[in-house]
């Protein structure tokens, strides 16, 4: 068990790329109100600096946070951003699906060269940092066992999933040569996010809820029958500090992880909204298919085994009622 370090031990300094980003601000939020972290020694600390990277500058008032706006992937911005005190990173900044398929370059160019950078410039610092990078179920792609076991090796299917792949290889391997002690999440679909729509592929899973839920009609792009993983906000942000808190000695040939989530069609999430908010809401959804979308969506797997991230303490929601009940109650108005 962790004991919190006496006051003469350096308190902890972390850096969260993507931290302008809902799920950013969301972690970054978590851990000030968490206020303690153990680092890659085992030792509990105090968090004394949270620096939040992203394309556009974050918002905070809390003094305890620095904000550094630029390209994920230009070593100078990485060199400023992730001092030589940094004892955690959590990695969350990409290109979203749609948009990493739709712009080949741009994708590449943050997803792995961004990625790269970040791990090249964790190499140089003084002791190895905790990286928690976030990856995707996109990594697996192709004919695949019912349900997806933690050892299924990926094969993705587009060139999101093949970035986050290159992702999870590179974090293993700075961390089998002692660099960084890195941990990669498979996080399933995200839903549901608040404000508006944007280019990932799976933005519809948050869209045909939140938009009706603000009395809008929404156009689900793929049929109802489809099935997606999937894992409300909070659950996401659990799941990354239990990723992170995990100790070294957890893991065994691979740092990746099966995060736990619900697989349910996108029918069962209409009758849950039904449930939840009422017939008027739930008849503003109607379904037009979009063949790009659903391309990619067809691709995902949509059940997984989550033997390891249950072992580490990681849980998904009970069902997807529960999951409506929290965007209404926590992040409808974020």
């Amino acid at each position: 068990m962790a004991t919190l370090v006496n006051g003469d031990q350096r308190a902890m300094q972390i850096v969260i790329t993507g931290g302008a980003g809902f799920l950013g601000s969301k972690l970054a939020a978590a851990l000030l109100a968490r206020g303690k972290l153990t680092d890659a020694q085992g030792r509990l600390r105090a968090i004394e600096r949270i620096t939040l990277v992203d394309t556009s500058a974050a918002h905070s008032t809390d003094p305890r946070v620095a904000t550094v706006a630029g390209d994920i992937a230009d070593p100078a911005l990485i060199e400023h951003a992730v001092l030589r005190g940094a004892d955690s990173v959590f990695h969350l900044a990409a290109v979203v699906s749609g948009e990493a398929e739709a712009n080949f370059d741009l994708g590449w160019h943050v997803n792995v060269d961004g990625t790269r950078a970040l791990l090249h410039r964790c190499r140089k610092l003084p002791a190895p940092a905790k990286v928690v990078y976030t990856s995707s179920c996109a990594v697996f792609g192709g004919p695949l066992p019912d349900p997806v076991p933690d050892s299924q090796a990926p094969w993705p299917q587009s060139s999101y999933g093949n970035q986050k792949a290159i992702g999870e290889f590179l974090v293993n391997d700075y961390t089998r040569k002692g660099f960084i002690d890195g941990r990669s999440l498979r996080l399933p679909t995200i839903s549901i996010r608040p404000g508006k729509p944007n280019k990932a592929a799976s933005s519809f899973a948050s869209g045909i809820l939140r938009e009706p839920l603000n009395g809008v009609d929404a156009v689900c792009p793929v049929a109802g029958t489809t099935r997606m993983w999937l894992l409300s906000p909070q659950r996401a942000i659990d799941n990354l500090i239990v990723a992170h808190e995990a100790p070294a000695r957890a893991f065994a040939h691979t740092r990746s992880i099966n995060v736990p989530g619900i697989s349910t069609s996108v029918d069962a999430m209409l009758a849950a909204l039904r449930r939840v908010a009422g017939d008027d809401v739930a008849d503003r959804v109607s379904f037009r298919v979009d063949p790009a979308i659903d391309r990619i969506v067809q691709t995902w797997p949509v059940n997984f085994d989550t033997a390891f991230g249950n072992a580490l303490g990681m849980h998904a929601d009970a069902d997807f009622d529960a999951i409506i009940r929290q965007y209404i109650d926590h992040d409808r108005h974020a």
